[in-house]
């Protein structure tokens, strides 16, 4: 373990921490609107960078730069195609949001088919989160950090011995950010962690690209474009990691599910200060999207030219920081990934409390006639995710026994709880009398369908096209039973002025320019340009 790039990394880490408390020491949480949606104040930059760097967890850098190492860069799509969905649900989603003032997107359900759905979505959320989101958080997160810093080495251990160390480390640090700060402190660390991680990128590829060129940047940069080209292909194949075709079926909906209904993501949103606000924060979040090729991905093509076979490939992106990067910058980069495990970690634990309290607990509560008071729900909220980290963190080392690539494995358990979400959510938006039992058999029956074509039955397809077969499926089910026993009052939303609602005017233009941005980076990591022969 290099003692400078430690030291860097724990002087970095104290930063962020100390500018979070400064800036949120003033700020006293006494409501749960205040721990869950920071009172809705938030301003374009902190929900863009909240919305960004929430998404992006240590699984980013660890996921993608061993994918492009071993594959290529089909999966880019995930990111960049993803700045369609954020669009679709920028103007036509998160309007209904805050039209009807909801604090989770299950609230949709209530007000739309019944309050048993939104129970029922809720539980499967948890679960997800619990078994899924938090662990992968924290796995991905101390890959990183062992990768770096070689605490297996250091502390004469086993390599899964570091990775269950490492795990609670970033989990204990992350509940302490969720429990003691709430909302408001997350972001603030998001928007410092934000500027860093580009700082970092950019040195990173610097360094990067000048050992690849022996010293010289020029050479390093005429190299990669040079040789081993087919890498940069992001136009995948029926054998590749992502299909391209698969953009168009099932990633498309896991895109729409994510930006628009998944409550960790849709939580950043709803706690703007207004529709405007919430517009233009999606449209800096879709910015930072489509600048993941240089963020993530360049790493795995610098890692094509340095090293001709590894063996943890999981490690890809810690090996090439520690090889290529002086040791301020590989502590320097150390501390984004533990920020960003723990930015990604304690919205997770914020949301998955906001959905306990609010959907499940405090309506139980009410059920037996006993009236919570905000202080109890606080006291409530906090134990909750006590238990949902200490659950998280004994779930997360058994991942290292996973076979496929971890970031399609991570995609594929993420594929069993949102496309049956989405698929009643999707329905729910465009029909007005369908009926809240059609949204019950639609979930069953797409969960446990999905489940048994990849655990059971060997279809051939690919998982994504399975998904977009389910969801129309699904749909087709929802839409007879729809036909045959129709609700007798059609569904009307309600306008509960919380906020202003009035839309940003430029996003138009904007828009476009982001879609345009989008199409040119799939052709410029295409076999037409980058990926092309020498």
């Amino acid at each position: 373990m290099n003692t400078t790039a430690f030291v860097t990394f724990i002087v970095v880490t104290f930063l962020v921490a100390l500018i979070s408390w400064i800036k949120t020491r003033k700020h006293k949480i006494t409501t749960s609107a205040g721990l869950f949606l920071a009172n809705r104040t938030l301003s374009f930059t902190a929900v863009g960078s909240a919305l960004f760097f929430t998404n992006i967890s240590a699984a980013e850098f660890v996921g993608s730069s061993e994918s492009v190492y071993i594959n290529n860069m089909t999966v880019m799509a995930w990111g960049v195609s993803s700045v369609f969905a954020m669009l679709v649900v920028s103007e036509f989603v998160i309007p209904v949001y805050l039209k009807g003032a909801m604090s989770t997107t299950p609230d949709f359900l209530e007000s739309r088919y019944d309050p048993q759905t939104k129970k029922l979505v809720s539980f499967l959320f948890l679960i997800g989160y619990l078994v899924n989101l938090l662990p992968i958080v924290l796995y991905s997160g101390a890959v990183a950090l062992n990768g770096l810093f070689h605490f297996s080495d250091s502390w004469n251990i086993s390599y899964g011995s570091s990775i269950w160390i490492l795990v609670w480390c970033i989990g204990l640090v992350g509940s302490l950010y969720s429990i003691l700060g709430g909302l408001k402190a997350i972001v603030i660390s998001d928007l410092v962690l934000g500027a860093c991680m580009f700082t970092g990128a950019l040195l990173l590829a610097y360094f990067g690209l000048r050992h690849v060129g022996n010293g010289d940047l020029q050479h390093g940069i005429h190299t990669i474009l040079t040789s081993k080209t087919e890498h940069f292909n992001s136009i995948g194949k029926t054998g590749d990691a992502i299909p391209f075709s698969t953009i168009f079926t099932g990633m498309i909906l896991m895109n729409l599910f994510y930006w628009g209904t998944e409550q960790v993501i849709v939580q950043q949103a709803l706690a703007s200060s207004d529709l405007k606000a919430s517009q233009k924060g999606i449209a800096l979040a879709c910015a930072g999207k489509l600048l993941g090729p240089l963020l993530f991905m360049l790493p795995g093509i610098i890692a094509v030219h340095m090293y001709s076979n590894m063996q943890n490939t999981t490690e890809v992106f810690s090996r090439v920081v520690s090889d290529v990067s002086p040791p301020v910058l590989s502590g320097f980069i150390a501390a984004v990934i533990f920020g960003a495990a723990i930015t990604s970690f304690s919205p997770g634990l914020n949301s998955a409390s906001t959905l306990f309290i609010l959907n499940i607990y405090k309506p139980a509560k009410e059920k037996k006639g006993i009236a919570l008071t905000e202080a109890n729900m606080l006291k409530s909220s906090k134990i909750f995710e006590m238990f949902a980290s200490l659950l998280a963190m004994f779930i997360a080392p058994l991942f290292i026994f996973s076979n496929d690539s971890f970031y399609t494995f991570m995609q594929k358990i993420n594929a069993a709880f949102s496309i049956p979400i989405f698929t009643i959510m999707f329905v729910g938006f465009v029909t007005k009398k369908v009926p809240p039992i059609a949204a019950k058999i639609g979930l069953g029956f797409c969960f446990l369908a999905y489940i048994f074509t990849q655990m059971v039955f060997d279809t051939g397809i690919h998982f994504l096209h399975v998904l977009a077969i389910l969801f129309v499926v699904t749909t087709a089910i929802m839409l007879i039973i729809g036909r045959l026993y129709p609700m007798e009052t059609a569904y009307v939303a309600q306008n509960k002025q919380v906020v202003d609602l009035k839309p940003w005017k430029n996003r138009y233009w904007v828009n476009g320019l982001l879609l345009l941005i989008m199409i040119l980076l799939f052709l410029l990591f295409s076999p037409a340009y980058l990926a092309s022969n020498p």
